[in-house]
């Protein structure tokens, strides 16, 4: 059965905590709500996602369809090499970028359950060599503000010099030097280094490295046989999907960056569809078995809002009314439903995971491409489960016109 909320923790600002208790709501009257049986919409986007393929030109592709703890729909699109045109299957893995964010929130919430860990504490109890420009904000930071992104950093700091090419150990030590916006805790601002401190802390609190403990605790006792951490993980696999960039009006196979696998908290899992769908099946709190609702409920809890969210393409500007950060994943009200989303890009792929607690229906779309045209899927989906209007959500966006300064 799907989670039930406890209470909304205390210190949660009145604006998210009001959220919070409606995301508490809808799973409360999940039985009542929940969709009808949509295997045949399902069937319906599995044609819309043929098509996204082959009429866009794109090389691969990969979806899966989740409904009450059960996979609905699950199908490849596509090939895994422009160049050596195999056929993408479910077991095909692909890189889910920033979709690994989900899973380090995850293994933080069951050592904090063990005690091992507390949401609350600093980090610098067990990262005494931590530091920020403000000495005194950097002794107070604590895990949950460093898993919502509120570091008080700029936005993606080093990243660039991550895409240069610098260990990540450097970058982390170079924290202690980096521009504030505003005082550790009080502010969000995507991260993906100060995000993998949490590796650190892992290893701390373990004395295990970060991804032998999400192997053990996660792929493991949900089944995602496929997944694996870097890149010659991802290299090892018996299919996977080679990453594409743009050329020529072509999309070209490129080996497979090493950067972003470097901060294995933030970006480093590499699956396949089949390893998400059991993935997402968990998270909707069909595995209480290994991830019960009590933890559920902790990371899919709004702690900081995200209005920059709500702009974007046409369905984040049509659809969306409020969106937050929780721990590791997004939580957005879409059209006055509860959405918990994430989306991830790194070279050469693209990966989008959602789901509505409230329907009791998610989907998981990866590809091995830059393009934007499978991402308009998911909004297709979601639209369906809860009979919204039809909306084309494939069609290309009219180009608007600046406005002069």
């Amino acid at each position: 059965m799907p989670r039930k909320k406890a209470n909304a923790p205390s210190r949660l600002p009145a604006a998210l905590a009001a959220l919070w208790l409606a995301v508490a709501g809808t799973a409360a009257a999940a039985d009542a709500a929940k969709a009808p049986d949509f295997t045949a919409q399902a069937r319906e986007l599995e044609v819309l996602a043929e098509g996204v393929v082959t009429q866009s030109r794109i090389p691969g592709m990969a979806m899966a369809i989740v409904q009450d703890g059960k996979v609905v729909s699950m199908r490849g699109y596509g090939v895994v090499d422009s160049r050596n045109p195999q056929p993408v299957g479910t077991d095909t893995v692909f890189r889910v970028a920033s979709l690994s964010k989900a899973f380090a929130g995850t293994l933080s919430a069951m050592l904090v359950s063990e005690g091992a860990m507390s949401w609350d504490a600093p980090i610098a109890n067990q990262l005494p060599a931590f530091t920020l420009r403000d000495l005194q904000g950097a002794q107070r930071l604590t895990v949950r503000e460093v898993l919502s992104h509120r570091v008080g950093l700029g936005y993606n700091a080093f990243d660039r010099d991550l895409e240069a090419d610098q260990p990540y150990p450097l970058l982390a030590e170079k924290l202690s030097d980096a521009p504030l916006t505003c005082a550790p805790g009080d502010c969000y601002a995507y991260q993906n280094i100060a995000f993998s401190l949490v590796g650190d802390l892992v290893f701390a609190v373990t004395g295990d490295f970060y991804h032998h403990q999400v192997e053990k605790r996660l792929f493991h006792p949900l089944g995602m046989y496929g997944a694996t951490f870097g890149r010659d993980g991802l290299e090892a696999s018996p299919s996977w999907a080679r990453p594409h960039v743009r050329s020529g009006g072509k999309w070209l196979p490129v080996r497979p960056k090493e950067t972003y696998y470097r901060i294995p908290p933030a970006a480093g899992v590499n699956a396949s569809i089949r390893d998400m769908s059991q993935w997402l099946v968990a998270q909707m709190g069909h595995r209480p078995d290994v991830l019960p609702p009590e933890l559920l409920n902790e990371i899919q809890t709004p702690q900081v809002e995200t209005p920059g969210e709500i702009r974007g393409n046409s369905w984040r500007r049509e659809r969306l009314r409020s969106a937050y950060y929780g721990l590791g994943w997004r939580i957005y009200d879409y059209a006055g439903h509860t959405l918990v989303y994430h989306a991830g890009a790194v070279q050469g792929y693209r990966a989008m995971a959602a789901f509505l607690p409230d329907k009791d229906i998610g989907v998981v779309i990866l590809w091995n491409s830059e393009s934007s045209m499978p991402a308009a899927l998911l909004p297709t989906a979601l639209d369906r489960a809860l009979g919204l209007p039809a909306r084309d959500w494939l069609a290309p966006e009219p180009v608007r016109p600046r406005r002069r300064r």
